[in-house]
C-alpha cells in the first residue's frame, strides 16, 4: 500500500473532546438525498433489513460519528428513520461548486444503487431506491453574524423569496413542501428528490446563488424584498416546519396549489399588484443573483435555470405525473465529460479519496492511519506503533500534501 510521506506538520495534539466538531473556517456546501427502500415492491426499513448500513456495503468502510459510516465513494451512509440517506463530503464554497456538488451526490446515489443491486443478486430478490427528498446545506459564516443577521433570520427572509423559483426546479405533482431550517452555523435547505441530474444542477446553483446572495445584505429582514426587487407572491402563510426548528410551504400556504396548476398561467398576485405567471416571477427573482448562480455553477448551468424559467426547458411540474425514474433511482448518470475536466475535484475531494484509499500519512517520523470521520471537517487518525490518537482536519491534510508535493518538485 502507497505511504504518503508527509513530514513537514507536526500534527495538532487531540486535545479536544474528540465528539466535538468544530465548523471548517472557510464557507462550504454539501447535499444528502434520502430515499425509501422496497423490496419486490414492498416498503421496507433499511433497519430491519440490513440493520446497518456495514450489512448493506460489501467494503469494508470507516466509521463516522454515530451510525453513519464513510462510503469507498466519498461520501456518507446512514439510515435515518426508515429511510436510506446518502450525503456528500463538504465541498469549498466558489466557483464550480454546485457541479461539484451535485456530481458527488450522484457518485454516492450510484455507489449505493450498485451495491443494493448486488445485495438484491445475492439474496434472490428486487430492490428499488423511490426518491424522498434532497437536502442543500450552506456554511452560515460567523463572520456575517450579527444581532441583525443570524441564521434564523436568513432563513426567515430567504422564504419569502425561494419558494416560487424554488418549486419550479425541484417540485413535482406530488411534491407537497420546501422548506428551510436553520443549523446554526449553517442553512439547510428541503425540498422533493429530483431524478434528473441536471435539474439537480440547476436547483442547487440557484439556490447556492440566492443564499450567498441574500447572505451578504445588509440586514435580514423582510423590507429588503422590496429594496432589492425582487417579487412578493400573496397571500403567503409561512408554516412550521415538519421536522427540527425552520419553515416551510405548502399547498395551503398559496392562493392556488402550485403543484397542480399550469406554471405558465398568469394567476399569482404580488404586493406590489400586478398579476404574474410563476415563471416570471422566477425570472424576476433570479435577476439579482445571475452573477453569483452563474459563479458557483457555470454558463451552461445559469442557462438550464433561465431555460426552465422561460418554459424553454421543462420543468417536472409541466408532467402531468411524477417522473418514473423517482420510483427507481440511481442506475444512471451521464455527466458531461468536458465539463468534468472543467471542474476536477477540489482539494478537500482528493484528500477524502486519499484517506479512503488507506493511504497512512507520515508526519515527524510517524506514521498515522485513519481511524474515523469526526464530523464532516475532522479526521481521527492513529499512530502505528504507539496506538496514541491524533486530529487532523481536512485543512490539515491538504496543507501536508501541498508540503510533500513541493517537496517533491524541489528534489
Amino acid at each position: 500500500m502507497k505511504d504518503a510521506l508527509l513530514d513537514d506538520l507536526t500534527p495538532r495534539r487531540g486535545t479536544r473532546h474528540i465528539d466535538k466538531h468544530p465548523p471548517p473556517p472557510r464557507p462550504v456546501i454539501g447535499l444528502e438525498a434520502e430515499f425509501t427502500l422496497f423490496v419486490n415492491d414492498v416498503k421496507r426499513r433499511p433497519e430491519d433489513v440490513f440493520g446497518t448500513p456495514a450489512n448493506l456495503i460489501a467494503k469494508q468502510m470507516i466509521p463516522r460519528t454515530g451510525k453513519s459510516f464513510q462510503l469507498p465513494s466519498g461520501g456518507a451512509i446512514y439510515f435515518d428513520t426508515g429511510v436510506i440517506e446518502v450525503a456528500t463530503p463538504i465541498i469549498e464554497l466558489g466557483p464550480g461548486c454546485c457541479y461539484r456538488a451535485t456530481r458527488l451526490l450522484w457518485e454516492q446515489i450510484r455507489y449505493v444503487r450498485q451495491e443494493l443491486d448486488e445485495w438484491s443478486a445475492r439474496n434472490n430478490c428486487r430492490c428499488r431506491l423511490q426518491g424522498f427528498s434532497t437536502h442543500y446545506n450552506f456554511s452560515f459564516p460567523a463572520a456575517r453574524a450579527s444581532r441583525a443577521r443570524t441564521s434564523s433570520k436568513l432563513a426567515f427572509l430567504l422564504m419569502h423569496i425561494l419558494p416560487i423559483p424554488g418549486l419550479l426546479l425541484a417540485a413535482n405533482k406530488k411534491s407537497s413542501a420546501i422548506g428551510l431550517r436553520p443549523r446554526g452555523t449553517r442553512l439547510e435547505v428541503t425540498a422533493d428528490f429530483t431524478p434528473d441530474a441536471a435539474l439537480m444542477l440547476a436547483t442547487c446553483a440557484f439556490i447556492a446563488g440566492l443564499v450567498e446572495g441574500v447572505l451578504h445584505w445588509d440586514h435580514y429582514t423582510l423590507e429588503q424584498v422590496a429594496t432589492h426587487n425582487i417579487p412578493r407572491v400573496t397571500p403567503l402563510r409561512i408554516r412550521k416546519h415538519s421536522s427540527r426548528k425552520g419553515w416551510r410551504v405548502v399547498r395551503s400556504s398559496f392562493g392556488h396549489d402550485p403543484f397542480n396548476t399550469d406554471p405558465s398561467a398568469p394567476i399569482w398576485k404580488l404586493r406590489d399588484g400586478r398579476v404574474l405567471s410563476m415563471r416570471d416571477i422566477a425570472a424576476e427573482t433570479l435577476k439579482p443573483f445571475r452573477d453569483e448562480v452563474r459563479r458557483l455553477s457555470d454558463a451552461a448551468t445559469l442557462e438550464h435555470v433561465e431555460a426552465v424559467f422561460a418554459g424553454d426547458a421543462r420543468s417536472l411540474l409541466d408532467f402531468p405525473d411524477r417522473p418514473a425514474a423517482y420510483d427507481d433511482a440511481g442506475h444512471g448518470i451521464d455527466w458531461n465529460r468536458r465539463r468534468m475536466r472543467h471542474w476536477p475535484r477540489s482539494a478537500y475531494e482528493k484528500v477524502i479519496h486519499r484517506v479512503l484509499a488507506h493511504e497512512p500519512i507520515r508526519v515527524g517520523g510517524k506514521r498515522y492511519r485513519v481511524q474515523r470521520m469526526q464530523g464532516w471537517y475532522e479526521m481521527v487518525f492513529r499512530e502505528a506503533k504507539t496506538g496514541v490518537q491524533r486530529i487532523f482536519n481536512l485543512d490539515d491534510l491538504v496543507r501536508l500534501t501541498r508540503t510533500k508535493k513541493r517537496s517533491q518538485r524541489t528534489n
